[in-house]
C-alpha cells in the first residue's frame, strides 16, 4: 500500500489536517482520495510525482512504489517491490561511496598540501 504512504507523506510535508486538502492540489474530488485509501482507485504516475516532489521524495521511488501497488499478480508486484529496494539501496551506497572517496581525496591532498607549505617555508 504504498500509496497510503505517499498521500501520508504529501499530507504531512504540507502540514495538512484532511485528505480533501490534497484533493484541492490534486484538482479532483476528495471522493477520489478515499478510493485511493481504499484502494478503489490507483494513483496515476502525474499525480504519483505531484505527490513525491511535495514531499520531497525521489519520483522514481514514488513511481515504482506505485506502480507495485497496481499489479494484482503477486509475482509481478513483489518483482516491482524488489526492483524499488535495490533501485533505493544502490541510491545510498552509491551516495556513500561518493563522500568515501571525496573524503579520502581530501585527506591525501590536504597531507600533500602540508608537505609542500613546510619545503617552502624551509
Amino acid at each position: 500500500m504504498y500509496q497510503n504512504d505517499l498521500l501520508n507523506a504529501y499530507k504531512k510535508a504540507k502540514n495538512y489536517i484532511q485528505d480533501k486538502q490534497i484533493a484541492h492540489d490534486l484538482n479532483i474530488q476528495p471522493s477520489r482520495i478515499s478510493e485511493m485509501r481504499n484502494n478503489r482507485r490507483y494513483i496515476s504516475d502525474n499525480e504519483a510525482v505531484f505527490l513525491a516532489e511535495g514531499a520531497g521524495i525521489d519520483a522514481e521511488i514514488a513511481l515504482l512504489g506505485c506502480h507495485a501497488d497496481r499489479n494484482e499478480n503477486p509475482n509481478v508486484k513483489a518483482l516491482w517491490e524488489n526492483i524499488a529496494k535495490k533501485y533505493n539501496g544502490l541510491g545510498l551506497s552509491g551516495i556513500s561511496m561518493a563522500c568515501g572517496t571525496i573524503a579520502v581525496m581530501v585527506s591525501s591532498h590536504a597531507e600533500a598540501i602540508t608537505k609542500c607549505a613546510l619545503c617552502i617555508l624551509c
